[in-house]
């Protein structure tokens, strides 16, 4: 059985089969005292499955089954309020299954929805500091060469030094 492979599966298994069951004895007790329960909800499917059941191992065994004899309704009282009883453990079961499918699916799209915002949240920065990059370089060609700038100063230098060569300077007054 691949349900008992997995613990946690085997005991939400029991889990849900325990809820269920009190549920599941209350529809068959309401069928046993209801004659509108008993006749409408519960005979029906059980015939059915009676029938299905027995053409089906009739077929198995080579025989043709033409007709089968329809079971009394006591049993066929017992045997629906059993069918309805499994039938709702079983859609409890199934019920379970598709929430916790869905609140699987709904962790996903927020997981989803998170990185996407970080990944978003990334390339702006990204594109930001792209910006001040280019804003930098900008600056940085504008700006004279190094060597220009020692030039300058060696130039300011030279003009310095000829004009104090050329104007003495003045003596003091006495």
């Amino acid at each position: 059985m691949v349900v008992g492979a997995f613990p946690m599966a085997k005991l939400l298994y029991l889990g849900i089969r325990q809820v269920s069951k009190p549920l599941a004895n209350r529809i068959k007790e309401a069928a046993r005292r209801s004659e509108f329960f008993k006749t409408y909800i519960c005979l029906p499917p059980a015939q059915l499955y009676h029938w299905m059941e027995m053409r089906t191992k009739m077929r198995l065994m080579g025989f043709n089954a033409e007709s089968v004899k329809p079971l009394n309704e006591e049993a066929a009282a017992e045997l629906g309020a059993e069918l309805l009883g499994e039938a709702t453990i079983f859609v409890m079961a199934c019920s379970c299954l598709v929430l916790e499918y869905w609140r699987h699916q709904k962790n996903l799209r927020l997981k989803k929805g998170e990185r996407r915002a970080a990944w978003t949240a990334m390339r702006d920065e990204v594109d930001h500091l792209a910006l001040a990059l280019e804003a930098l370089q900008a600056q940085v060609q504008a700006a004279p060469p190094r060597g220009a700038l020692e030039e300058l100063q060696a130039q300011m230098r030279e003009v310095r030094a000829q004009l104090c060569a050329l104007d003495p300077p003045p003596a003091p007054e006495e």
